[in-house]
């Protein structure tokens, strides 16, 4: 009779997986994440004993825990199979820490970055022991988050009598958007102009813009005015015949994209679908641990929590054996493409890139499986991995010059030569066909007109963006993104508007406040340079405790108290007013039941008003009253009601046109139980469509 053998995941779904691949002699349980944790209610770190963390049993894991050591007590090995990074090692090390009062050896570390047959057994094979220095990585950041969290948040709750929080990185990721509205707000369009005429040859159009005057190329600004716009336009109608000069035509060539990490997923994702960067990573979830496809159950995707571009060579082999048999060898490159990481700050070269598990599971075999976002979600990342190993798009591009009175304008035109990559993944490629002309040329000048333009404010972030700008910082890791952005916006600190990420009027106030009393919880680069010390730990280079010494000792405990003496003396926000009734200074106060607007002298002076900002109008008349129709945000969303209230209570819903679905219903703004935006079908429930974002309009038959 074989030794008997348990293997410990974290999911249910992973432990259905993998018990199908191994047979009778593993049992397989799932801890359903982490077991233990620093304690909710308690601070949980000893700092005057090096830190010394106190672990608890997380609530409601009593169970679980209880469940794992009777399997063990059973077991003669014990197989630790957690996801390969500082969290699943932190996880493994905790489970192990609970069973070696059971078990003194015969617990082994397994790791792998795909559920397949092949690689749960290879990764069995090659078991080994807990990587310590990545717990004691995640471990500095648990216990980072936990200092800052259980010193800063209580305090502004107290001060404020709300519930307010302030995490480590997700202040830094607050503070970004909440700049992004100040630029947006102190934005001051600039005027410029362009001039874009309209040649004929042979009845044959050729459209193109002023490029240069008296030989000199024209930049962005220097038509600052309609004045001057109409002096060049002057200048040019002098001479209706233009002279060809120039033509070039090149061969432009675009290199596919390189297979997909964390953010770059959740970005196009975004971009593409409208997906939450928590709903992306919740569906690649799923897609790594295993879906049932007919009677067999398999991991579609490789591990998702990557930021490396590494591809095995054993995957790049079966990609191009399919491009070869499915798009033809014109479409292969000669030698296999590879990816460098391009982010040095953080690179797990330990993972792959997210690809297929197999290229042969191809998004039509196995559509009829998959939700519709699971769909969605497989079908960009195999057409990405295949993508990424094909021949580079191919375009033809021509630049004509047509010149008199030494006024220059340029045409350009491009075609795709051979698509290449794109033949798998599409790009938005604007094709523009040139008629032909040759140099020496005479050209007729039909049409030309100045065009007025305006500088434009920075855009709001989406979750897409704001992962890269993230990303590119250097704030946080892969596997933070979602849970970063999820709770800003369930904490009521930013909401989306069409997508986009709008800091709330409380978002805003906790930022100031970060900004004064706390600025180096809140700079990007010591945030960054956190993160670079944690991967010292991970590396083996730095002891986790010397960096929590650093952080606390060096300028937190200071910090820390310099602010709590400042928090007495700050009775509000100043609003720049006076207060009418005593000259004083006007604050926005802050109280449990949301804001106001109060007088600095009180309590001497009780001068107070409503904090809230105006409701939006819509230029509408109260169908019932004739009052004004004004746009409210309630607790589901904004709506439409009567300025008159309470006196009329008449409200309706903000629309945004047909439904694409049912084409009979308005699509409204809904909010859901945790406070994510999305938008719906007003014919609910007889009409069920939803969706992440905006849908394209519908035109009323």
């Amino acid at each position: 009779m074989g030794k008997k053998k348990l293997l410990i995941v974290e999911s249910p779904a992973k432990a259905k997986t993998i018990q199908r691949y191994l047979g009778k002699d593993f049992t397989v349980k799932a801890s359903m994440g982490h077991i233990r944790d620093l304690p909710v209610k308690d601070f949980g770190v000893d700092i005057e004993k090096d830190f010394k963390p106190k672990y608890t049993t997380i609530k409601g894991k009593q169970k679980i825990v209880k469940e794992i050591k009777e399997a063990a007590k059973k077991a003669d090995e014990i197989y630790l199979a957690t996801d390969p990074d500082r969290e699943g090692e932190a996880i493994s090390w905790h489970i192990s820490e609970l069973l070696k009062r059971i078990k003194k050896d015969g617990i082994y570390r397994v790791r792998f970055h795909e559920i397949t047959k092949k690689a749960i057994k290879e990764a069995i094979e090659k078991a080994d022991s807990i990587d310590k220095n990545k717990v004691d990585a995640q471990q500095a950041r648990r216990i980072l988050d936990r200092i800052v969290g259980y010193s800063i948040s209580p305090l502004l709750s107290r001060r404020f009598k709300k519930a307010l929080s302030a995490g480590r990185v997700q202040s830094v990721a607050l503070r970004l958007i909440c700049d992004r509205e100040e630029e947006i707000r102190t934005f001051k369009p600039k005027e410029y102009w362009t001039i874009e005429a309209l040649f004929e040859k042979e009845r044959k159009q050729l459209p193109a813009k002023l490029f240069s005057v008296d030989g000199k190329k024209l930049g962005k600004f220097d038509i600052p005015d309609e004045k001057k716009a109409k002096e060049l336009i002057e200048r040019a109608k002098k001479g209706q015949e233009f002279t060809v000069t120039s033509v070039e035509k090149k061969e432009r060539k675009r290199k596919p994209y390189p297979p997909f990490i964390t953010s770059t997923l959740q970005q196009e994702a975004s971009k593409k679908f409208g997906f939450p960067a928590k709903l992306t990573m919740q569906i690649a979830q799923q897609l790594y641990e295993g879906i049932d496809i007919g009677s067999d159950r398999v991991g579609l995707i490789t591990y998702m929590r990557t930021d490396s571009t590494r591809v095995s060579d054993e995957a790049v082999k079966e990609a191009r054996k399919l491009i070869s048999q499915k798009l033809g060898k014109e479409y292969l490159p000669q030698k296999p493409i590879s990816y460098e990481a391009k982010t040095p700050k953080s690179s797990q070269d330990a993972h792959e890139a997210i690809r297929p598990t197999s290229a042969g599971n191809t998004p039509e075999s196995v559509k009829q499986y998959l939700t519709p976002e699971q769909f969605k979600l497989y079908d960009l990342i195999w057409k990405r991995f295949i993508a990424s190993q094909m021949k580079d798009a191919v375009f033809n591009t021509v630049a004509a010059t047509m010149e008199n009175n030494s006024v220059a304008f340029k045409a350009t035109g491009s075609t795709i030569k051979f698509p290449g990559f794109m033949e798998i993944y599409p790009i938005n490629v604007e094709e523009k066909i040139l008629p032909e002309i040759n140099e020496g040329e005479k050209l007729k000048l039909k049409e030309i007109k100045g065009v007025q333009h305006f500088t434009e404010p920075p855009p709001r972030y989406t979750e897409g963006t704001l992962v890269k700008s993230l990303e590119e910082e250097g704030v946080g890791r892969p596997s933070t993104y979602a849970s970063i952005i999820s709770n800003i916006i369930q904490r009521g600190y930013v909401e989306k508007e069409k997508q986009k990420l709008k800091p709330t009027e409380l978002g805003e106030f906790i930022n100031g406040l970060l900004k004064k009393l706390f600025s180096k919880i809140v700079d990007i680069k010591f945030t960054a340079n956190i993160e670079e010390e944690l991967d010292k730990i991970e590396d083996g280079k730095k002891e986790w405790k010397e960096l929590l010494k650093e952080f606390y000792f060096g300028d937190f405990k200071n910090v820390l108290e310099e602010a709590q003496k400042n928090l007495k003396e700050l009775k509000g926000e100043p609003i720049g007013k006076k207060c009418p009734e005593c000259g004083g200074e006007l604050l926005k106060i802050y109280g449990r039941y949301g804001s106001f607007i109060s007088c600095s002298n009180y309590p001497d002076c009780k001068y107070k008003e409503n904090g809230k900002k105006e409701d939006e109008k819509t230029g509408e008349k109260c169908p019932e009253c004739g009052g004004e129709l004004v746009i409210k945000r309630g607790r589901f969303g904004k709506f439409i009601a009567c300025s008159n209230y309470p006196d009329c209570k008449y409200t309706a819903n903000v629309t945004y046109g047909k439904c694409p679905e049912c084409g009979e219903g308005e699509i409204v703004e809904r909010r859901s139980k945790r406070g994510r935006t999305f938008y719906g079908c007003s014919r609910y429930p007889d009409c069920k469509y939803v969706s992440n974002k905006l849908p394209e309009p519908v035109e009323k038959q």
